[in-house]
């Protein structure tokens, strides 16, 4: 009989064991049913000659709130989630500019300004309500740049997931319960080491060459003409900074002249008597330091062979005019030669160009458009933009909105054939002549699927430099590109201007748990422990008797000291 009883309490003990690991194994699994795994996109964190800006961490553990909050919430230790739809810029203003208490901010942005999202694409520019979501989320995106926030700000895309959290968190503020480690709700968590410094930033410059005509003898230099684009981004969010506009038009527009100019100079009697420089700069949002550092990398004698520099820069979402920014004055020779080239093609065109002349401060280290670079080196040269005033510093380079819904390809089309026309009147002497030498109908006409082709590509492509390595696809693409229309082309790597410091960590994965209250784990707790000293209880009545479980609550008998 002993066997038999030892066998059934080992089965008895087996079946309880078993029994509380179901238990165990189905809590946890009602616990972390709710977890969702989100992209998040951080915001930049950078310095300027020391001083810090953006956001300064990374990690994120805390619980998730709402715009709903209770007046006087002590939100230090809450992650507030935005909707952009429903942005409160003066909530937003007393947190970051007063820099009030906040566990962090994640903002969710539409889908529309996602790079991944091609439905409706080309028709939001023209939809009032999506003009002013834009126009808060550039002001937004600008509050936000210029900041120093000391907690973790993230950015999020609109999706079924987490639009159903945020409306259970929304339902729970709004009857002011809000997510505690008391009565649960949800928290978020970012598991990230701390940011650090990249060291040794580099930015890269591809220069293409379209060698002129020379004539039997001539032994002199053959004048230049360069075509310019910087081809790097700069925005809140760098894994989001796409740049369609600023500055994806300017590169896909210098892309589609090289291609036209190329089938002309492929042969020797449509070859102009004017070389043609091709250059796709870097750091354009960084003072156009990358232009600075080609143009000094320059032979003396070619910079001084350059009879005049067109810059195209966000060309690719205007209606009827087009401005040429210069430093030199109006009356000087050169720019009055280059205005009258580009307002009779304008005319023919059916639109306006405009002249804007700034005066350069050399003694201020700013530099607004990135024909200053080749007016500090005495080269003439000229900015073509949609843009009537230069924007600030690191502003208007490649934000939220400037994504490829609000491009548009017939703006850059007739900015292509503008820029050609005039550079091949120039260049063939035809000035002041009626001629159409890229016309619809010839075999030199302007490509609408080559544009197309790569506005998409760059549209769905951030180019925050020096985010972009030295062996990037984008920078390799660039390069063979304007190996198959240009020769001789060389590619240029430079260290960033030092005042410039940035940090890596621009995209995490987001997790959003659904967290029980204290009432629950006590509750829980409870439970456990009662099934345990039951399952204790009768496994020592089965097995040594009721009087041994007795003894054990019993007093144990004191122990009298013995004395000498």
């Amino acid at each position: 009989m002993a066997p038999r009883k030892a066998g059934e309490r080992d089965m008895l003990e087996s079946f309880y064991s078993v029994i509380a690991l179901v238990f165990i194994l189905v809590a946890c699994v009602e616990l972390c049913d709710a977890a969702t795994v989100v992209d998040v996109y951080r915001l930049i964190q950078y310095d300027i000659s020391g001083v810090p800006f953006g956001s300064r961490l990374a990690a994120l553990n805390h619980h998730a709130g709402s715009l709903q909050f209770a007046p006087g919430a002590d939100l230090s230790r809450t992650v507030v989630i935005i909707p952009v739809r429903e942005l409160n810029m003066s909530f937003v203003k007393e947190y970051i500019v007063q820099r009030q208490p906040l566990g962090g901010l994640l903002f969710l942005l539409p889908q529309m300004f996602n790079f991944d999202n091609r439905d409706g694409m080309g028709i939001y520019h023209q939809n009032h309500g999506k003009e002013l979501l834009r126009n808060v989320m550039v002001e937004l995106e600008q509050l936000l740049i210029h900041a120093n926030i000391p907690y973790p700000v993230y950015f999020a895309f609109e999706d079924s997931d987490i639009d159903a959290v945020l409306a259970d968190i929304n339902k729970n503020d709004a009857i002011g319960q809000p997510a505690t480690a008391t009565t649960g709700g949800f928290k978020l968590v970012v598991s990230a080491p701390e940011p650090k410094k990249l060291a040794l930033p580099t930015i890269t410059n591809i220069q293409g060459w379209l060698p002129g005509l020379k004539s039997d003898g001539d032994a002199s230099q053959l004048p230049t003409i360069a075509i310019v684009a910087s081809y790097d981004t700069f925005g809140a969010a760098p894994a989001l900074s796409v740049g369609s506009d600023s500055n994806g038009s300017g590169i896909v527009a210098l892309l589609e002249i090289a291609r036209l100019f190329s089938l002309l100079y492929s042969n020797p009697k449509t070859r102009g008597r004017y070389n043609l420089l091709f250059g796709l700069t870097s750091g354009g949002p960084y003072n156009y330091n990358g232009t600075q550092k080609w143009l000094r990398s320059l032979d003396q004698r070619l910079r001084e062979s350059i009879d005049y520099a067109i810059c195209l820069n966000s060309i690719g979402s205007w209606d009827n005019e087009l401005w040429i920014h210069v430093s030199k004055p109006p009356e000087n020779a050169y720019i009055k030669q280059i205005f009258e080239g580009f307002s009779n093609v304008a005319e023919e065109l059916g639109f306006k160009v405009g002249l804007k002349h700034k005066k350069i401060n050399i003694s201020n280290p700013r530099v607004a458009w990135e024909h200053e670079q080749f007016s500090r080196l005495r080269v003439t040269a000229a900015t073509l933009s949609e843009l009537f005033t230069a924007p600030e510093l690191m502003e208007r380079t490649g934000g939220f909105v400037d994504s490829r819904h609000f491009v548009n390809e017939t703006a850059i089309i007739r900015s292509i054939k503008l820029v050609a026309e005039s550079l091949a009147r120039h260049v063939y002497g035809h000035q002041g002549k009626n001629i159409q030498i890229f016309s619809d109908k010839s075999s030199l006409a302007v490509n609408p699927s080559y544009i197309q082709l790569w506005l998409d590509l760059l549209s769905r492509t951030p180019r925050v430099a020096p985010f972009l390595s030295k062996n990037d696809p984008l920078v390799m693409a660039l390069k063979k590109e304007l190996e198959d229309h240009t020769a001789e082309v060389n590619v240029q790597h430079e260290l960033l201007d030092g005042m410039f410091t940035f940090y890596d960590l621009t995209k995490a994965r987001l997790n959003i748990y659904q967290v029980a209250s204290v009432t629950f784990d006590l509750l829980l707790l409870l439970v456990l422990g009662s099934y345990l000293i039951v399952l204790f209880s009768f496994l020592v009545i089965t097995t040594r008797g009721l009087d041994e479980l007795f003894s054990l609550f019993r007093r144990p008998p004191s122990r009298k000291v013995k004395t000498a």
